[in-house]
């Protein structure tokens, strides 16, 4: 009896890490439960472009044994202990759609589904791993678009079910397989980075929201209601595009560029007011993209984004978020990975602004939490 309560006490507070695999760097974050709630443990985060011969900050293309050996590294280097993980697949490499069927039994939706499915995936449906989830309609015609059925007849909302169709090409899960093997980690599953960040910023929300997440090589939009992703969209253009303004207009190397770019507030007041000239410019094209996207889906759905919550290590850049304030016709709010976490006092003012890049290995790692509780 002692062994087991021992065995049961040792699975309730095992140690999980969420590890977001990203353009320019890796994260990764270590929790475990006490006592009922979550607990950070560690954290970390590793540039990628040294390992590819880049400057750090740059976006890079590595080879899967290059990955591997990197999240090693971070592994080390944070003091991470456990291996039981979660790992991220980025955006741009799944395919995310929105789908109307008519009302139709479980059985019958997961024949039609997949056959709807092939006017979306522009590769053989044997090539990709699927998935899908109904999404529940509480608020009656507003949730929906006009839309036909097969025959060319409207069909009214309560003969109408929204299903939100998302594909991985094989190739691409057998590439982060391989990965995650060669770096020694016990990986439960493959999470599509969107959802991460939902789940570590989204609590409760009711009312369309959306949420801004800038990384170094693209912007993602995710429109919510009621926690569930709905709409999505990719801006390919992210901090590392500003980074790059900044080295041709100040005529400086990328990586003096990065360095002026994280040091707004200390540099020269004339060079501080050129570079906020150029990140305005490079950011005035990713908020009328991002506008768009809102615009474009209170429109189609008829509904009023509540508040737009800005996510990613871009948001970060001094002044991004005074930009979005004034660019986003709602309310702004700077999102807070951490919010679910309990973490140490003295990393409050750090996590502020550093935790912004942490978004999706945070969600990772509270979902292979919850899975193991």
């Amino acid at each position: 009896m002692s062994n087991f309560l021992q065995r049961i006490f040792k699975e309730n507070n095992q140690s999980v890490i969420g590890v977001d695999i990203g353009s320019s760097s890796i994260k990764v974050v270590q929790i475990k439960k006490h006592r009922g709630k979550a607990v950070l443990e560690t954290y970390g985060e590793i540039a990628l472009g040294p390992y590819g011969g880049v400057d750090v900050g740059q976006v890079v293309t590595l080879p899967a044994e290059k990955i591997s050996e990197a999240i090693k590294d971070i592994i080390k280097e944070s003091n991470v202990t456990s291996v039981v993980s979660g790992v991220s697949i980025p955006f741009k490499s799944s395919l995310v759609s929105l789908v109307e069927l008519p009302k139709a039994s479980d059985a019958e939706l997961k024949e039609m589904i997949p056959i709807e499915a092939r006017k979306y995936i522009p590769v053989p449906i044997s090539e990709v791993t699927m998935d899908w989830w109904i999404i529940p309609n509480d608020h009656g015609d507003l949730d929906f678009v006009d839309s036909e059925d097969e025959d060319g007849q409207k069909m009214s909302p309560e003969h109408k079910v929204q299903v939100l169709v998302v594909s991985i090409h094989n190739e691409v899960l057998n590439t982060y397989s391989t990965i995650v093997k060669e770096a020694g980690l016990d990986t439960g599953f493959f999470e599509i980075e969107m959802f991460s960040s939902t789940r570590a910023l989204i609590s409760g929300e009711i009312d369309p929201v959306m949420i801004f997440d800038m990384g170094a090589a693209t912007t993602k939009i995710y429109m919510l209601e009621r926690g569930v992703i709905k709409s999505s969209h990719i801006i390919n253009r992210g901090s590392q595009e500003v980074t790059n303004s900044i080295s041709k207009g100040m005529t400086v190397s990328f990586d003096r560029a990065e360095h002026m770019k994280r040091s707004l507030g200390t540099l020269p007041e004339a060079d501080e007011r050129k570079i906020y000239e150029i990140i305005s410019i490079t950011m005035d094209y990713i908020f009328s993209e991002a506008n768009s996207v809102l615009l474009n889906y209170q429109k189609r759905f008829n509904k009023t984004i509540s508040k737009v919550i800005l996510t990613g290590g871009g948001v970060a850049m001094k002044g991004v978020v005074e930009l979005a304030r004034a660019n986003f016709q709602t309310t702004v709010e700077i999102g807070d990975p951490f919010s679910k976490i309990e973490t140490p006092a003295f990393l409050e003012g750090v996590l502020q602004t550093a935790g912004l890049e942490f978004a999706v290995a945070v969600g990772i790692a509270l979902r292979k939490l919850q899975e193991m509780s």
